[in-house]
């Protein structure tokens, strides 16, 4: 039997303000701030207290929204949701339910089948959670609460179930984090768990509308955990099938070392939240002039600048789609074209791409921890561009930029690099080539004409590499047709 997925994916954004969604203590790295040193009688739930909302949350939400083609509602509510858990000291989380500040959006994304629309249901704001961290010591397991990320502003963005298969779903979660932090309100740096996704995943028989029971997978923290448990959800959904079972509704967990889903609760419906307006807010009402406030200060989207890198500079779509999907790479590719008078745009993607990606793909590093400034990177390719230096010896010089810092000059001068294109010098060069490799050059005088890319391999390696290859390769034409 042919079998279809059917996926929707929530994912549940912090938003980067500076104070939490309902008082003024301040958001802190939870993975570096002291356990519970941001708390406050209003995020940890004390009797009597009084919550207030954040605008520049609403105003973050709203870009998000905005950028995705959301209408952003004149009126939106905020509502209790009831469930307890160690870490939600009120017992409740204050969230919208029915009418949440954004809906019905669209988000194109590219995959190896090509464009896919999804859609989006809903944004709505929410507060964050509480972490506990379980600890196993001998023969005492106990669990410790940190309440400084409890009322950290949240934005959960919701799909329509039109996802179809892994691919889409990680082009989807790769996709909008790139205008996450594009709209700089979200640093997606998922180590620290600032974007979070679950996924509600289903398998039915392939040319059906049936949506069969669902099974939810809760916070799923990376790109690669929710790729992983989406396939092994899906084997697991279809091999209950296909032994005549049916899959059970319900809310599993992801156990990244066993490579397995886990049962936590059966799947609730609203009503198990006892969902209801929350007493001690207003609706929140957003005028049309402020959407249109916003609107104007949003910024180039990734998809729309890598259009642009595809008019302007030639670019490959997969290439400009790499150097636009992150506003880091996209700013540092801006700013290395900048300071290049001259380079091709062409150029400098590649050496980003390649050299400097793999550099960083190597170390682990990030373009903002980089050591070597645009300025440099450009003046290196400048240097090239005008001969100064050959492909591989600038290979050689900024990989020790990557490594050291510095500046290509100053390598240069140190290690002796500057390029040669004195004629004389690579004249007698390639004479000397020739000359003591008489068994090759009569191969050559033969017909076996490749020879000739070894002899240019000779004289650059007699030359230490630092020979102007055009001018060697036009030399040893001149020489090899003499000969």
């Amino acid at each position: 039997m042919e079998y279809e997925i059917v996926i929707g994916l929530e994912v549940h954004a912090e938003l980067a303000t500076r104070t939490k969604m309902f008082c003024s203590c301040q958001v802190v790295d939870s993975t570096q701030a002291e356990p519970n040193t941001t708390v406050c009688p209003v995020c940890a739930g004390m009797p009597g207290v009084l919550p207030v909302v954040n605008r520049q949350a609403v105003e973050y939400a709203m870009r998000v929204g905005l950028a995705l083609g959301c209408t952003i509602n004149h009126t939106s509510l905020f509502d209790r949701k009831n469930y307890f858990y160690p870490d939600l000291p009120k017992g409740y989380q204050i969230s919208q339910y029915e009418h949440p500040l954004a809906s019905d959006g669209l988000l194109v994304v590219d995959t190896s089948q090509g464009e896919k629309t999804i859609r989006i249901r809903r944004a709505h704001l929410e507060e964050d959670t509480g972490k506990l961290t379980h600890v196993e010591a001998g023969s005492e397991n106990y669990s410790l609460v940190d309440l400084n990320r409890c009322g950290v502003p949240l934005l959960e963005i919701v799909t329509e179930p039109d996802i179809r298969s892994v691919e889409e779903a990680r082009a989807y979660a790769t996709t909008l984090r790139g205008i996450l932090r594009a709209l700089g309100v979200n640093s997606g740096d998922m180590e620290k768990g600032v974007i979070r996704f679950e996924a509600n995943v289903s398998v039915r028989e392939a040319g059906t509308d049936v949506l069969n029971n669902r099974v939810e997978i809760k916070n799923l923290n990376s790109f690669r955990a929710m790729e992983r448990g989406l396939t092994y959800e899906i084997d697991r959904q279809i091999k209950i099938m296909e032994s005549g079972g049916t899959v059970a509704q319900e809310t599993v967990g992801w156990d990244e070392a066993n490579g397995v889903t886990y049962t936590q609760r059966s799947k609730e419906d609203a009503h198990d939240y006892r969902y209801f307006p929350e007493p001690d807010l207003p609706p929140l009402v957003v005028e049309p002039d402020w959407v249109h406030r916003v609107q104007s200060t949003l910024p180039e989207l990734p998809r729309a600048r890598a259009q642009r890198y595809q008019a302007d500079f030639g670019l490959a779509a997969a290439d400009a789609r790499l150097l636009a999907a992150d506003i880091a790479v996209a700013e540092y590719f801006e700013n290395t074209l900048a300071a290049a008078k001259d380079v091709p745009g062409k150029t400098i993607a590649a050496w980003i791409l390649g050299e400097v990606g793999a550099y960083l793909n190597r170390t682990g590093e990030t373009m903002e921890t980089l050591r070597i400034a645009p300025p440099v990177l450009a003046d290196l390719l400048v240097r090239l561009t005008k001969g100064e230096v050959n492909a591989a010896t600038a290979k050689v010089i900024l990989a020790t930029l990557l490594e050291k810092g510095g500046t290509a000059g100053e390598i240069i001068k140190a290690q002796g690099l500057q390029q040669t294109s004195d004629q004389d010098l690579i004249a007698s060069l390639v004479a000397r080539a020739l000359q003591e490799n008489p068994t090759e050059l009569e191969s050559y005088r033969s017909g076996k004409e490749t020879l000739a890319n070894w002899f240019f391999g000779q004289v650059m390696r007699m030359a230490g590499g630092k020979a102007n290859p055009s001018v060697v390769r036009e030399e040893l034409a001149r020489q090899l047709k003499k000969e």
